[in-house]
């Protein structure tokens, strides 16, 4: 969701295709599709349920291109069938969009599955807590960066509703359990939505968990990244499958704050071959000794083991933890680098670049470069050792 359009948009667009005869076709172009095709469908029987999941909304592309995000996945290998609810611009609006999709979650349970779930991104999180309260056959609603009425840069007229007329959809749920996520640094959050949130869930006596500003996820779409799949799918799944009950796992994993043992021991410094002579390291070289840890946001953990100077090079054991799909196992290279202007580089030929510098809290900033210059990511690394 780039730009989302205010309600008066909204309502307007309403009206006109109203005034035009084309409700028909707006609801036409509300589509409840299959994520993942449809043989990847287990059928009501078989599955433990249904979830939909709603993007976006933009008024310069059509969201219903985006990719069904990572965590979607996590219930899909759970034994859950996964449907999208796609809808082109022209007919997406709150009423009608929220309508369609509280309509789809009863024809779902008049299929047979034995529960419901409605999942979605800013616009879609609207959507699915609207369809919530306008059906008391949707078991759990999961939304993430809850938004609808435009950002501070370029609505800064109507974001505020993204807060105020968020209250009025909480308490017009009657019984689906709800699971919202706030993430620091997003442009659509007027903030401070998390504690109210709580307060009107509370309130209703609906059974619920809030994250609010959760570490190292930051921006309106930190839900579409591995590290958000990484902390918080197992929670998602055990949302969606029961209520929360006492002694439940932290529904926050610690996973790119403690590493996996697998990575440490592959971040172990190996022998190295050659016969130089080690020389005393100079003093911004070795301030980059030791092990030092983090994680990507694509859900990679990575560790860097910094052994040994020898004059005015450099040598590390770089690791990089499995990735999420299948075919991305873990790697381990050894590199050969230098100290420039106080950073610490990587950059033999033909290799992807590695940089690195220490920051005033002596950890490390850490940015990645794709060889072919398409590519770069960038994180935080913290001394192991």
């Amino acid at each position: 969701m780039k730009r989302t359009v205010g309600q008066a948009l909204l309502g307007l667009v309403a009206a006109v295709l109203a005034m035009l005869g084309t409700a028909p076709m707006a609801a036409a172009q509300i589509h409840l599709n299959p994520a993942y095709g449809d043989g990847a469908l287990l059928g009501p029987t078989m599955a433990r349920g249904a979830v939909v999941w709603s993007h976006g909304r933009s008024v310069d592309v059509e969201d219903s291109n985006a990719p069904t995000p990572l965590y979607m996945k996590t219930m899909r290998d759970a034994g859950w069938d996964v449907f999208r609810l796609d809808r082109m611009r022209v007919s997406d609006t709150l009423p009608n969009s929220s309508r369609a999709l509280a309509g789809y979650a009863d024809q779902l349970k008049d299929r047979g599955y034995r529960k419901v779930v409605l999942t979605g991104q800013s616009f879609g999180a609207f959507l699915s807590l609207m369809a919530a309260g306008q059906s008391d056959r949707v078991d759990a609603v999961v939304g993430t960066a809850p938004a609808a009425f435009g950002n501070f840069s370029d609505s800064y007229d109507s974001f505020r509703d993204n807060a105020a007329q968020l209250w009025p959809i909480l308490r017009g749920i009657h019984n689906a359990r709800v699971m919202l996520f706030f993430f620091h640094g997003d442009d659509f959050d007027p903030g401070g939505r998390g504690e109210s949130a709580r307060g009107i869930l509370s309130s209703r006596g609906l059974e619920h968990i809030v994250v609010d500003q959760p570490a190292l996820l930051t921006g309106h779409g930190a839900a579409t990244t591995g590290m958000f799949v990484r902390r918080f799918g197992s929670c998602i799944l055990r949302f969606a499958e029961a209520p929360p009950r006492r002694g439940d796992p932290s529904c926050d994993e610690s996973w790119g704050r403690t590493p996996s043992a697998e990575l440490m021991r592959a971040a172990a410094p190996e022998p190295r071959t050659g016969s130089g002579t080690s020389s005393p390291a100079g003093t911004g070289a070795r301030s980059f000794l030791g092990v030092w840890y983090g994680a990507y946001i694509n859900g990679r953990e990575i560790a860097l083991a910094v052994d040994r100077v020898e004059g005015d090079a450099v040598y590390a054991d770089y690791v990089l933890g499995p990735g999420m799909e299948a075919d991305q196992p873990m790697e381990r290279a050894q590199r050969k680098g230098r100290i420039e202007n106080d950073e610490l580089v990587f950059d033999e030929k033909g290799r992807n670049v590695l940089r690195y510098s220490i920051r005033t809290d002596g950890r490390l900033s850490a940015t990645w470069l794709d060889r072919s210059g398409k590519g770069r990511l960038e994180t935080t690394l913290r001394r192991m050792d």
